[in-house]
């Protein structure tokens, strides 16, 4: 969770999408409780349940009653697309600044990722 000032249900929402993203949870799979991920994360329910809302009103999580939440068919490439485009079009521009500042290129980057 890169930005700590932002709120527990963002940082939470990341924590999902992460875990959707690295492949812990995939299409069509059971996501955890809201009880069950509050507990894990000491965090309100209420606080669980709105990250989990974000996840709905996109379309990336799908609620069967009686049954519990699930990843959405093909939510994970949709989620890695949005995030992504997120990513190159918000913080990479600050990030690439801040690169050209500090006078690093990409072969630093490469040689780094490589040791």
């Amino acid at each position: 969770m890169i930005n700590d000032d932002r709120p527990v249900y963002l940082k939470l929402r990341d924590t999902i999408a992460a875990s959707i993203l690295d492949g812990e949870v995939g299409d069509g799979d059971a996501l955890p409780s809201v009880r069950s991920l509050a507990a894990q994360y000491g965090a309100n329910p209420l606080t669980v349940a709105k990250a989990y809302q974000t996840f709905q009103d996109e379309g990336l999580i799908v609620v069967k009653r009686g049954v519990g939440m699930f990843v959405a068919e093909g939510a994970t490439a949709r989620l890695r697309a949005s995030e992504r485009k997120e990513f190159l079009e918000k913080r990479w521009p600050a990030i690439a600044a801040h690169m050209r500042r500090l006078d690093i290129d990409a072969a630093d980057l490469v040689e780094r990722t490589l040791a």
